[in-house]
């Protein structure tokens, strides 16, 4: 996933083996944790959260996808956003006559 729907992505993917997170499993763990037994704590973050699953239901990504369909994917999206027209924002100023 390279960008987010939040700031303006038209199309986001994962693939089974990716990895969605603001920080790594161990890091999480070790903030997160008062467990003395971090490797135990990291294996069920990762169970848990660190796989597209979450993302998948959460709605932050679009589907889930073989590395191996990657390519068609991309080429049927680029098609398909070829014709779209961006919408800005109306200006809230003007330049003012000086």
């Amino acid at each position: 996933m390279m960008s987010l729907k939040a700031i303006g992505g038209d199309t986001n993917y994962a693939w089974p083996s990716a990895e969605i997170a603001v920080m790594g499993a161990k890091g999480a763990v070790e903030i997160i944790s008062k467990s003395p037994n971090i490797e135990e704590e990291v294996k069920k973050y990762e169970e848990k959260f660190s796989n597209p699953l979450c993302a998948a239901e959460r709605g932050y990504i679009d589907a889930i996808v073989e590395p191996e369909s990657t390519r068609q994917i991309i080429i049927r999206d680029l098609e398909m956003l070829s014709t779209k027209k961006p919408s800005r924002p109306d200006r809230k100023h003007g330049n003012i006559q000086i």
